[in-house]
């Protein structure tokens, strides 16, 4: 006989007789055993992968990163696809040293399991001392490991792990009146980018926000100081 300790208090019992004791074990061995991400994983052969490029203007040439996934329980209606690896390469071989070890450590987070989403936020706020930029669409970036960090934040995105938030129809229609009552006493601006009297948004690191009706707002994610 297996004796249970109980640590908890009892709400409620149910006395199970030797049929449905049966098919409780039953339904319980019939249960598909799910796979998860986990360091001891086989590599399969093949991986889909992803490339993202990183452009700055610190340096001539570009970054390539590379994001290769897994798809875990392929086929069934827990499919699911995670990242397994990381390569970025590049021209510049002044960073070689600490890019290889940061795809490294990045690759074996991945490969750990678990929530690796955190990965994003603690590489977007790494800011370089000599100074951050703007990449296109007014974006700041404090850093060329931030932006690193934005592209993965992407991917994820792009593979289910990181749900983008979504305005509604409304933000939308009010962020574009906005712009329009903006653009109307200010002239108009190129519709891919924000107007140039816009200044960098807290919230979203856009350079999008302006002074409208004595309060500054954000043209693109409608972040404003008024509330």
């Amino acid at each position: 006989m297996t004796l249970h300790k109980i640590n908890k208090k009892i709400v409620g019992y149910k006395v199970l007789s030797k049929d449905s004791a049966e098919a409780v074990q039953q339904a319980e061995a019939e249960k598909p055993s799910l796979e998860s991400m986990h360091e001891n994983v086989e590599r399969p052969e093949v991986l889909l992968g992803s490339t993202y490029k990183i452009k700055t203007p610190q340096s001539e040439h570009a970054l390539y990163i590379t994001i290769n996934d897994m798809i875990l329980n392929q086929g069934t209606a827990h499919e699911e696809r995670r990242p397994y690896e990381i390569f970025i390469n590049s021209k510049n071989m002044e960073h070689f040293q600490w890019v290889l070890a940061l795809t490294r450590v990045i690759s074996a987070v991945f490969r750990k399991g678990g929530d690796a989403t955190f990965l994003v936020e603690e590489m977007k706020a790494v800011f370089d001392p000599r100074g951050g930029y703007f990449k296109k669409g007014g974006v700041f970036m404090p850093s060329l490991v931030a932006e690193i960090g934005s592209a993965i934040e992407s991917h994820m995105k792009h593979i289910g792990m990181i749900k983008p938030e979504k305005m509604t129809d409304h933000q939308k229609q009010f962020l574009a009146e906005k712009r329009a009552e903006f653009e109307a006493m200010h002239g108009e601006s190129d519709a891919s980018a924000f107007p140039e009297q816009a200044v960098l948004c807290n919230k979203c690191s856009t350079k999008a926000m302006v002074l409208m009706d004595g309060c500054m707002t954000c043209l693109n994610c409608g972040e404003s100081k008024c509330g």
